[in-house]
């Protein structure tokens, strides 16, 4: 349905083809991965099932990181579907989520049954091939990886018998399952040697790269998180707008949903001007766009689910074609600055005097505004040579 939808917009059907042909061209490293190596084979088939967007920006990276982080990946996956899946027991669920780490050493071990969705199940079922491959990697890239999987199983397993009530629990639930991963991420760069090593002391812009993204997701997801039988929206903020979440489904457009509902975009989009200042730090072109792509993404679905009542009742995302034209047009800051700026500008344009929670969003996006502003002006004052 999003691929029609783009059918009426040209720019963004041509930005599909120039995409679909692009991929092709720079996946080129990975397809003589699978030529040679049948787990890694599995793991990049796998990637692609679980995550299309990330395992486009994944592929395109250099070989030696483009292994490295779809491990990550499918490693932090494969925890994360063990705490999604709400029919496993809780305690074995908390002894799975703090010994996962452990599992990546043992040859052979696999999870049958286990994962909310047919496609984390066969993950976890053929888990065996993730570490063959696992095992094939420096030990530099083994000991992030594994280190960054113990404190997320850690975290994650703190938070199975509680809810997220306060703001500090919704922050410290996000840090475990996205801000760990940006660390992690900035830490596999340097070690790398493709970007500079002081990246890897970046934790507090890394912490809000991942943030941005795992709230954006938390707020997006709010219907099929409810028909999951699970919430990640902190009690502290739905509160106080109603006393059951699940109402906002059946109400979805009533002012107090939406305050609702623009309050956690607020509190996600307060992470916006840290993003940007971690990806002017990258020098690594690959890994800029590896960076980048997701955070336009990201604020480009807080655009699209701004006020939008119909968050309540389906999956809200931009067009595939509009994404297409997104990606195909981050390669620099700039380009990212610009796109941040046209978002903010668009999320300013939808305010009107009975929008919810409308001044401190305005607040907000001006912020960002004022910051792209400053960044373009000074881009365009800087000398050619």
């Amino acid at each position: 349905m999003s691929v029609l939808k783009s059918i009426v917009k040209p720019s963004e059907l041509a930005a599909l083809f120039k995409l679909k042909f692009s991929k092709q061209h720079n996946h080129a490293n990975v397809l003589e991965i699978l030529e040679h190596d049948t787990n890694m084979k599995f793991c990049f088939k796998t990637l692609d099932k679980v995550s299309r967007s990330f395992a486009a920006v994944i592929k395109q990276l250099p070989q030696e990181l483009s292994i490295s982080i779809c491990l990550f990946y499918l490693i932090l996956r494969a925890l994360d579907s063990i705490e999604d899946d709400m029919e496993l027991p809780n305690d074995k669920k908390i002894k799975l989520l703090l010994n996962f780490h452990k599992k990546n050493y043992e040859n052979g071990w696999k999870l049958e049954n286990v994962g909310d969705k047919a496609v984390y199940r066969d993950l976890l079922a053929n888990y065996d091939l993730v570490i063959a491959a696992f095992s094939t990697l420096s030990p530099k890239y083994q000991k992030i990886i594994t280190d960054a999987c113990e404190k997320m199983g850690s975290g994650m397993a703190d938070f199975v018998a509680r809810e997220i009530v306060s703001l500090a629990d919704y922050n410290l639930y996000c840090h475990h399952v996205a801000g760990i991963v940006g660390i992690g991420l900035s830490q596999i760069f340097a070690a790398s040697e493709m970007e500079n090593p002081e990246i890897q002391f970046q934790e507090e812009l890394a912490n809000s790269m991942g943030l941005f993204l795992q709230k954006t997701n938390i707020v997006r997801d709010y219907k099929e998180d409810i028909e999951e039988n699970r919430s990640f929206w902190p009690k502290a903020i739905w509160s106080l707008y109603t006393s059951k979440l699940e109402s906002f489904a059946t109400f979805p457009g009533t002012a107090t949903a939406m305050a609702c509902l623009n309050h956690l975009i607020n509190d996600a989009l307060a992470h916006a001007i840290d993003c940007l200042d971690y990806l002017k730090q990258l020098k690594n072109e690959h890994v800029f766009k590896f960076c980048a792509i997701p955070q336009v993404m990201a604020i480009a679905t807080l655009c699209e689910v701004y006020n939008n009542p119909q968050v309540f009742t389906k999956n809200v995302k931009i067009r595939k074609g509009y994404a297409a034209k997104l990606m195909l047009n981050t390669n620099s800051v700039l380009d990212v600055v610009k796109i941040y700026h046209h978002m903010a500008h668009a999320m300013e344009a939808m305010i009107t005097q009975n929008t919810p929670k409308s001044i401190e969003t305005l607040v907000l996006v001006q912020e960002i505004k004022k910051y792209c502003a400053t960044e373009i002006a000074l881009a365009n004052t800087e000398p050619a040579f």
